[in-house]
Protein backbone atom coordinates (compact mmCIF):
# COMPACT_ATOMS: atom_id res chain seq x y z
CA UNK A 1 0.00 0.00 0.00
CA UNK A 2 2.83 2.61 0.86
CA UNK A 3 4.56 1.90 -1.94
CA UNK A 4 1.76 2.21 -4.43
CA UNK A 5 0.77 5.84 -2.71
CA UNK A 6 4.78 6.42 -3.20
CA UNK A 7 4.77 5.23 -7.03
CA UNK A 8 1.10 7.15 -7.39
CA UNK A 9 2.89 10.69 -5.76
CA UNK A 10 6.27 9.92 -8.19
CA UNK A 11 4.39 8.88 -10.93
CA UNK A 12 2.35 12.34 -11.29
CA UNK A 13 5.38 14.64 -11.30
CA UNK A 14 6.29 15.76 -15.07
CA UNK A 15 9.49 15.81 -15.76
CA UNK A 16 10.45 18.34 -18.38
CA UNK A 17 13.67 17.91 -19.77
CA UNK A 18 16.11 20.92 -20.27
CA UNK A 19 13.96 23.65 -18.56
CA UNK A 20 15.37 26.29 -17.48
CA UNK A 21 18.30 25.39 -19.06
CA UNK A 22 19.98 22.78 -21.02
CA UNK A 23 20.75 19.55 -18.86
CA UNK A 24 18.43 20.22 -16.18
CA UNK A 25 15.26 17.96 -15.61
CA UNK A 26 12.44 19.96 -14.26
CA UNK A 27 10.72 18.08 -11.33
CA UNK A 28 6.95 20.10 -12.41
CA UNK A 29 4.76 19.66 -9.25
CA UNK A 30 1.43 21.63 -11.04
CA UNK A 31 0.71 17.80 -12.73
CA UNK A 32 0.75 16.51 -9.05
CA UNK A 33 -1.50 19.46 -7.59
CA UNK A 34 -4.15 19.07 -10.82
CA UNK A 35 -4.56 15.29 -9.84
CA UNK A 36 -6.47 15.00 -6.53
CA UNK A 37 -5.97 11.29 -5.73
CA UNK A 38 -1.89 11.90 -6.07
CA UNK A 39 -2.72 15.46 -4.78
CA UNK A 40 -4.54 13.55 -1.20
CA UNK A 41 -1.73 11.04 -1.20
CA UNK A 42 0.84 13.76 -1.00
CA UNK A 43 -0.64 15.28 1.65
CA UNK A 44 -1.43 12.05 4.15
CA UNK A 45 2.07 11.09 3.17
CA UNK A 46 3.67 14.48 4.74
CA UNK A 47 1.37 13.74 7.52
CA UNK A 48 2.73 10.69 8.64
CA UNK A 49 6.53 11.89 7.53
CA UNK A 50 5.70 14.92 10.02
CA UNK A 51 5.85 12.41 12.65
CA UNK A 52 9.66 11.33 12.32
CA UNK A 53 10.71 15.32 13.89
CA UNK A 54 10.44 16.32 17.17
CA UNK A 55 7.23 18.40 18.21
CA UNK A 56 6.40 21.13 16.41
CA UNK A 57 3.95 24.35 17.24
CA UNK A 58 4.16 25.73 13.46
CA UNK A 59 4.94 24.54 9.70
CA UNK A 60 7.05 27.41 7.76
CA UNK A 61 6.57 27.10 4.27
CA UNK A 62 9.16 28.06 1.26
CA UNK A 63 7.79 30.48 -0.96
CA UNK A 64 6.10 29.60 -3.22
CA UNK A 65 5.18 25.75 -3.87
CA UNK A 66 6.11 25.34 0.01
CA UNK A 67 3.11 27.57 0.69
CA UNK A 68 0.60 24.78 -1.20
CA UNK A 69 2.15 21.83 1.10
CA UNK A 70 2.81 23.68 3.88
CA UNK A 71 -0.55 25.07 4.31
CA UNK A 72 -2.42 21.73 3.31
CA UNK A 73 -0.01 20.00 6.29
CA UNK A 74 -0.44 22.84 9.17
CA UNK A 75 -4.35 22.20 8.37
CA UNK A 76 -4.21 19.12 8.78
CA UNK A 77 -1.98 18.86 11.41
CA UNK A 78 -4.16 21.97 13.24
CA UNK A 79 -0.66 23.73 13.59
CA UNK A 80 -0.27 27.67 11.80
CA UNK A 81 1.46 27.95 9.07
CA UNK A 82 3.75 30.74 8.44
CA UNK A 83 5.31 31.65 5.17
CA UNK A 84 8.78 32.71 4.31
CA UNK A 85 8.72 34.56 1.38
CA UNK A 86 11.55 36.72 -1.11
CA UNK A 87 12.32 39.91 -0.20
CA UNK A 88 10.05 42.75 -0.62
CA UNK A 89 6.66 40.80 -0.37
CA UNK A 90 5.77 41.42 3.08
CA UNK A 91 4.18 44.20 4.13
CA UNK A 92 4.62 44.53 7.92
CA UNK A 93 8.41 44.46 9.64
CA UNK A 94 10.61 41.44 8.70
CA UNK A 95 13.88 39.57 9.68
CA UNK A 96 15.79 38.46 6.76
CA UNK A 97 18.55 36.38 5.84
CA UNK A 98 21.02 36.28 3.09
CA UNK A 99 22.54 33.38 1.01
CA UNK A 100 24.99 32.47 -1.64
CA UNK A 101 23.39 31.15 -4.97
CA UNK A 102 25.03 29.53 -7.92
CA UNK A 103 25.61 32.84 -9.38
CA UNK A 104 24.94 35.29 -6.89
CA UNK A 105 23.14 36.14 -3.62
CA UNK A 106 19.66 35.83 -2.70
CA UNK A 107 17.57 36.51 0.59
CA UNK A 108 14.69 35.22 2.59
CA UNK A 109 12.43 37.20 4.78
CA UNK A 110 9.85 36.17 7.52
CA UNK A 111 7.53 39.07 9.15
CA UNK A 112 9.27 39.92 12.97
CA UNK A 113 6.17 38.35 14.65
CA UNK A 114 5.67 35.13 12.99
CA UNK A 115 8.91 33.50 14.78
CA UNK A 116 7.65 33.45 18.54
CA UNK A 117 10.71 32.87 21.20
CA UNK A 118 11.36 29.11 21.92
CA UNK A 119 8.25 27.59 19.41
CA UNK A 120 9.42 25.35 17.03
CA UNK A 121 9.01 25.01 13.56
CA UNK A 122 8.92 22.19 10.69
CA UNK A 123 10.08 23.82 7.44
CA UNK A 124 8.89 22.34 4.07
CA UNK A 125 9.07 22.96 0.80
CA UNK A 126 8.49 21.17 -2.47
CA UNK A 127 11.79 20.32 -3.54
CA UNK A 128 15.76 19.89 -1.84
CA UNK A 129 17.57 20.11 -4.67
CA UNK A 130 21.04 22.00 -3.35
CA UNK A 131 19.91 22.95 0.56
CA UNK A 132 20.40 26.76 -0.02
CA UNK A 133 17.21 28.18 0.44
CA UNK A 134 16.40 25.42 3.07
CA UNK A 135 19.30 26.30 4.93
CA UNK A 136 18.83 30.31 4.53
CA UNK A 137 15.00 29.28 6.11
CA UNK A 138 16.77 27.33 9.16
CA UNK A 139 18.95 30.35 9.79
CA UNK A 140 16.46 32.53 9.70
CA UNK A 141 14.08 30.99 12.14
CA UNK A 142 16.91 30.40 14.50
CA UNK A 143 17.82 34.10 14.20
CA UNK A 144 14.12 34.71 14.87
CA UNK A 145 14.30 33.12 17.85
CA UNK A 146 12.38 29.62 16.52
CA UNK A 147 13.54 26.12 16.83
CA UNK A 148 13.74 24.19 14.14
CA UNK A 149 12.37 20.51 14.52
CA UNK A 150 13.28 20.04 10.78
CA UNK A 151 13.03 19.71 6.88
CA UNK A 152 10.02 18.12 4.72
CA UNK A 153 10.13 18.01 1.53
CA UNK A 154 8.00 16.50 -1.44
CA UNK A 155 10.73 16.12 -3.95
CA UNK A 156 14.22 15.21 -3.29
CA UNK A 157 17.24 15.82 -6.31
CA UNK A 158 19.56 13.09 -4.56
CA UNK A 159 22.55 14.02 -7.28
CA UNK A 160 22.65 17.86 -6.14
CA UNK A 161 23.17 16.93 -2.17
CA UNK A 162 20.97 19.58 -0.49
CA UNK A 163 21.41 17.01 2.57
CA UNK A 164 24.80 17.48 2.38
CA UNK A 165 23.98 21.51 3.05
CA UNK A 166 21.27 20.81 5.68
CA UNK A 167 23.84 18.35 7.45
CA UNK A 168 23.44 18.76 11.72
CA UNK A 169 19.38 18.33 10.34
CA UNK A 170 16.92 16.23 10.30
CA UNK A 171 15.48 15.37 6.80
CA UNK A 172 12.56 13.47 5.34
CA UNK A 173 11.39 13.57 1.53
CA UNK A 174 8.68 11.47 -0.04
CA UNK A 175 10.14 10.66 -3.42
CA UNK A 176 13.80 11.03 -4.48
CA UNK A 177 14.78 11.62 -7.99
CA UNK A 178 18.42 10.76 -9.48
CA UNK A 179 20.13 13.71 -12.17
CA UNK A 180 19.93 17.21 -12.15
Amino acid sequence: MENNRVALIRDSIRTVPDYPKKGIMFRDITTLLKDATAFRASCEYLVLHSRRFPAFDFVAGIESRGFIFGSALAQMLGKGFVPIRKPGKLPAKVNSVDYELEYGKDTVEVHVDAILDGSAYLVLDDLLATGGTANASCKLIEKSGGIVSGCLFVIELIDLKGRKMLKNRIISSIVQFEGK
